[in-house]
């Protein structure tokens, strides 16, 4: 799968949106549906989705549950993402900083999406230099 120019962008907060009035509620959704469908239009979405705010984080060498929740001791949590594409890492950003939510304390992540995990890499690096040793 070709990953160029594709971010994905986390959406977290803190629930900014249980002190807001039905009204303001409706304004920011209206606000967020004209950006995402902005995005739309230009074929720069491929995906996005809300997250639950139930789940586990695990860790630790035995891969046990260490927190029910997906957030730790934040009380912020990732509330969503999107996935699309832009021609740059600049670009991502740009687009991130025109989300309505922004106004209300979410914080946008941007991050690119990489064609291989860094263990891939990293094997991949010792195979190479295990075949010129043996060369």
């Amino acid at each position: 799968m070709n990953t160029n120019n594709q971010y994905l962008l986390l959406f977290s907060s803190n629930e900014w949106y249980n002190q807001l009035s039905p009204a303001q509620i409706q304004t920011v959704i209206e606000r967020s549906k004209a950006w995402f469908d902005e995005l739309a239009a230009s074929g720069k979405v491929k995906t996005g989705q809300a997250l639950a705010r139930e789940g586990a984080t695990i860790s630790g060498k035995t891969g046990r549950v260490i927190c029910d929740g997906p957030f730790a001791e934040s009380k912020e949590a990732i509330g969503g993402y999107l996935l699309m594409e832009a021609g740059s890492l600049e670009e991502a950003i740009a687009i991130a900083k025109r989300s309505p939510t922004l106004l209300h304390g979410t914080t946008v992540e941007v991050r690119p999406i990489s064609d291989e995990c860094p263990l891939h890499t990293r094997a991949r690096q010792f195979a190479s230099g295990a075949q010129l040793a043996a060369a």
